[in-house]
Parts: structure tokens; sequence; C-alpha cells
């Protein structure tokens, strides 16, 4: 029978268990080194972080702000939080001050962790204004304090919880714990309007750490764990809390744009991460098989054929390949796949779930016929990460699918296609809004997800698009455009695309090209440019695009086929307002913004 998970005390269990083994590995920025922390003392900082909170004057059930990147100091604040019976508030290390201040006022927030000089400085900024507020602590040791009152370094936050320790009020803390617990508000940034805090209790918790501990059961403690996608994120987190309750040693990410460099560093067994990372490790191995020589570049499709017959059509359903396959695989195909997972970093790879936007199904079936573990699933912050995903053993997943719906999880589908949830994974709701609340729960208890989709008679779950997403043209066609930006976003030239259309005669789409893929393609062509601006407006590049899009288009209906494009000389980012804190398309923002672009596409509208 398994143990009841408790975050409260997790860190002390296992340091009873571990002691001096690694629990996670931090990176060094001057070194570039990876240095471990050993569960006693992570279990040790987190205590002596309890007793300063103590020593302010915490209350139980008050809300802690943690805004930072990934670093080992907010896993710690974490555990300090639980330790007190306070409420952990993660905030995206990229929100804007707008962003922060409302949160803070919407939770009432009197703590903030800054982790460093861009998250210290917001903070302080909302410091001077809001009623709640009173202490921001920098997390690293280079963030200057600009002498703001109420500004304190880590080191001396710390400081007072070794001089009071106030062993015998956490004790006390402790046992106030319960599975009711209110243990984290994570708010979502959404695609329209202000963000809702998305109020998950101990019992989610513990009742997703009991599923996965049985749908994930070939892990344990010899593996080691990327942490890559931020914290704040529900994904990262629960994926996080599963390693440490199974012992799994997490490395400590806090370079995201770097991660092609770190991966090899560390080599992990698993990690989970968003499509989009995906989508550059498959561009980059077809860069490098475009790249090779001629009789390379044959090796490496026979090989890749080899890989589709053996992993998709035999091996995904538990049988042998016959010896044509088997042994060409074994000693052509294999050993060259591993040299360029070795190149990734992801040659020791065990299990990679990836989740939070659509995985195209050509990306799926290539990387399992490289043989790549992808466990591809689904999942929202309002069901504590996973909802449903392929089985950790690769075995019987359809592609095309997100996999299986969870043990003791209801899914139905309304009337109108929604996918509905309900279960102990699912939030009581958002916090302060009762009005979302009642949009967001059916009369039955149902949670309304937002997304559309339908369920196959083996469970089997399937995405079609967000259902705020879908868009009507005027000739009445509803398209999904997150699978038609998906579609083009595949190609090795595409950064990211948009797909417009609603109440227009025709799809179009705003495409960010990959630069780093175009410019080294332009140089090969013989094509000369003084700026993106007119590299983008050259005639051989917009020919280059328009096969891209006409390949695309082979596989669609003709009222979801794109008619027109626009290149865009900058991407779509956060800072800009295009792109949420999940790198989720603004579509209203984008349209305004876009609006003469768009406009041109429809010179006849």
């Amino acid at each position: 029978m398994q143990k009841k998970f408790q975050l409260s005390t997790l860190l002390s269990e296992q340091a009873k268990k571990y002691g001096k083994r690694a629990a996670l590995f931090y990176r060094d920025a001057l070194s570039k080194k990876w240095f471990p922390i050993s569960w006693n003392e992570l279990y040790s900082r987190a205590e002596t972080l309890a007793g300063a909170l103590i020593e302010k004057k915490v209350k139980s059930d008050e809300k802690v702000g943690i805004f930072s990147p990934n670093i080992p100091e907010a896993i710690v604040a974490d555990f300090a939080n639980y330790a007190v019976h306070a409420i952990s508030v993660p905030m995206y290390a990229t929100s804007t001050a707008a962003q922060i201040e409302f949160i803070v006022n919407d939770s009432e927030i009197g703590i903030i962790y800054a982790g460093e000089q861009y998250q210290y400085d917001i903070a302080c900024e909302v410091l001077k204004t809001s009623k709640t507020l009173h202490t921001v602590v920098a997390m690293t040791p280079a963030v200057d304090l600009r002498g703001v009152k109420g500004g304190i370094s880590w080191k001396d936050f710390m400081a007072l919880g070794e001089m009071h320790p106030n062993t015998e009020q956490i004790a006390e803390r402790r046992k106030l714990c319960s599975e009711n617990d209110l243990v984290n508000i994570l708010y979502t940034s959404g695609t329209t309007g202000q963000p809702k805090g998305v109020m998950l209790h101990l019992y989610n918790y513990a009742e997703i750490m009991r599923t996965h501990n049985d749908i994930l059961s070939l892990l344990n403690d010899k593996d080691t764990s990327m942490c890559f996608l931020p914290l704040t994120h529900v994904f990262e987190r629960a994926w996080t809390y599963f390693c440490l309750q199974k012992g799994i040693a997490v490395y400590v990410n806090r370079d995201t744009a770097g991660i092609a460099t770190i991966m090899p560093e560390v080599r992990p067994t698993v990690m989970c991460a968003v499509p989009r990372y995906w989508e550059k490790v498959y561009a980059a191995v077809q860069a490098k098989i475009e790249s090779s020589p001629s009789f390379v570049q044959k090796l490496f499709r026979y090989s890749i054929k080899l890989g589709y017959k053996r992993n998709l059509d035999y091996k995904r359903y538990g049988k042998h390949s016959p010896l044509s396959i088997g042994i060409p695989y074994k000693f052509i195909a294999k050993p060259l796949f591993n040299k360029v997972k070795k190149v990734a970093g992801i040659d020791n790879g065990r299990l990679f779930p990836v989740a939070g936007a659509r995985l195209s199904d050509e990306i799926n079936e290539f990387l399992h016929a490289l043989d790549i573990k992808v466990c591809y699933g689904y999942g929202l912050t309002e069901s504590c990460a996973t909802v449903c995903c392929y089985d950790a053993h690769m075995r019987n997943y359809i592609i095309g699918s997100v996999g299986k719906i969870i043990p003791d999880l209801q899914v139905k589908i309304s009337s109108e296609g929604e996918i509905l949830l309900k279960g102990k994974t699912i939030t009581s709701g958002y916090y302060n809004r009762p009005d979302a609340n009642q949009e967001a729960f059916t009369e039955d208890g149902f949670f309304r997800t937002g997304d559309a989709g339908y369920l196959d008679m083996d469970n089997n779950l399937y995405i079609t698009d967000r259902i705020k997403d879908l868009f009507k043209t005027a000739g009445g066609k509803y398209i999904a455009p997150q699978l038609l930006e998906s579609l083009v976003s595949d190609d090795a030239l595409v950064e990211q695309a948009v797909a417009i259309g609603n109440e227009r005669k025709y799809v179009s789409m705003l495409i960010v090209p990959d630069y780093t893929a175009l410019e080294p393609w332009a140089k090969n062509h013989g094509i000369t440019w003084a700026s993106r601006a007119e590299l983008i407006k050259n005639p051989d590049v917009i020919a280059a695009f328009e096969n891209v899009i006409a390949q695309k288009n082979e596989g669609l209906a003709r009222y979801e086929q794109i008619k027109r494009f626009t290149l865009l000389e900058k991407p779509f980012t956060m800072e800009q307002g295009h792109l949420t804190n999940t790198l989720k398309i603004k579509r209203k923002v984008v349209n305004e913004l876009f609006a003469k672009e768009i406009d041109a596409m429809y010179p006849n509208d």
C-alpha cells in the first residue's frame, strides 16, 4: 500500500532515506559545471527558511509568492512554505509589473521571493504601492538590492532562520496539514483578460502522484531528470514533485535558451517538455540529413524506414520484427540513431513526457521511429497536469490521440463536443472568482476544459482544437487554427505561424521564418540581403515558402487550405504581448497589432 503523499514532510522523509545522496543539481554560471545538493542539505535549507518565515510572522494559510526562473532556491522556498502551512503562489519569471501587481493584490501576498534582478526590480516596483507586500527576498547573490526598504538578500533572510530556528512552531504548523489544504494558487496567463488563480489542494497532488506511481512504475531512484520547463508551469511542477517523491535526482536548469548545449552535459533519463522542444530536435536532425553527403543521406533514410517498420509496426504492438528488419535495424539503424541521440543528449532517455500543445503526427511518428520514447499526453493547470497519456512502456499507443485517460478520472464529451472532467485531480475552482467558477463547471460538477475532442472505444482521447480558438470562414466552414499552425510549423524554415480567417473568405497565415535555417539556405542559394526585412521580400525566399504552403495544403480540405501568407521580420514574443507565459498565441492581440498585414491578404474584402 502506497504511503499518502505529503508535501510538508516530503523532504524530511527523503533525507532520512537518502541522506547525503544528491537530490538536486545546479549549474554554476561561471564554471558551467554541475554541483549536487544532497537530500540532507535540501531539507536543512528548507527548515532554516521555514524558521525565517515564522520569524517574519507568516501565518498559517498565508500566501507567499515565488517570482523566479528555475533555481534550487525556488524549490527550497516552496517546501519551506509547505512546512509552515503557507500557500505557494509561483509566478512566471517573464511576468510584467502589471501581472505581478494583479497577483499580489488578488492573493494578498506579503512576501515575494525574487530570483534575479529583473524579478527583484519588478517586485520592488509593486512593493511601492501594494497594501499587503512588505518583503522582497533576492534569491541570487548578484542582485543589487538598490537600497529598497523591504528588500533583503537570501543570505540575510536565511540568517533569520539560523538565529531563530522556531523548531517547535514549525512542528505545530505541520500538525495542521491535511489533504484538504490549499497548497498552490497557479495563475494561468490566459489568452484574453486577467489571469485566473487555479486552486490546487494537497489532495490534487496526492491523487496525481498515486496514479503516476502506477502508470510510471518503470521509473525509479536510479533515474535523473532535467527540470527544463518553468516550475511555475503545472507540468514541470507536478513532474518535479513526482521525481522528488520517487528519489529521482533533478537537474535544475536555469538557462532555457542554452538547453541544446546543456542536454549533452547531463544526458538525463527523463524530462518533461512541450512539443516545441521536439520540433527543434526534429528540425535539427532533418537539417543534419540534408547537409550530409548523398551516401550518408541514403543511409539515414534507409535507417529511418527500418525504424518506422520495427518500432511502429511491430514493437509498438509487442511483436518481434522479422529478421529482414530486425538484423539491419540492430547493426545499421540503431547505431546511427544512438549517435544522433547522443549529440542531442537524449541517448540515456527512458521516458520523455510531452504535453502543453499539439505534437504533430509527423514528428511524433519520426521520434518513435528513432526509438525516442516520447510519452505524448494532455493536461491542464486545472487538472493538476495529466488527463491522459501514452503507455509508458510505449505499447499500443495511437498516433493522432493523446493517449488513454489516467485511472479514476471521469471524462465525457458534451453535446457541443467539449471535453469535461471530474475527479480528485481537478481543481476546486478559481481563487476569488465565483463568476468564473460558475462558468467553468457543469451542473453535475464536471469541469469544462474549453477543448474540443472525442473518445474512442478504447478510452483514447483525441483533441481537435480549443473551442474558443475555432473560427468560421465567411463560407460558414469551421477551422481549427492550431492544427494548421502545427502543420506549417513542422517545416524547418518556419519558426512560428498564426492562422487567420475568422469571417473571411479564405484562410491566410502570418509566418515568422526560422532565421537560423533560412539565412544559411539563402546563402546557399546565392541570395544577398542587408536586413531580414529585405530577406523576406526576396522573390526566391517567397517562392520557397510558397512551396512549403503548397506541400502542407495537399492533405487539407479545400476550405482549410492556406491561400495567402505574409512573412514577418520579428517573432511573436511575450514581451510584446503576442504570447502568453506558456507561449500560446493571444489571437485577439495579434489580429489587432497586425491588422494592416492581415487586411493586405484580403484585397477584395
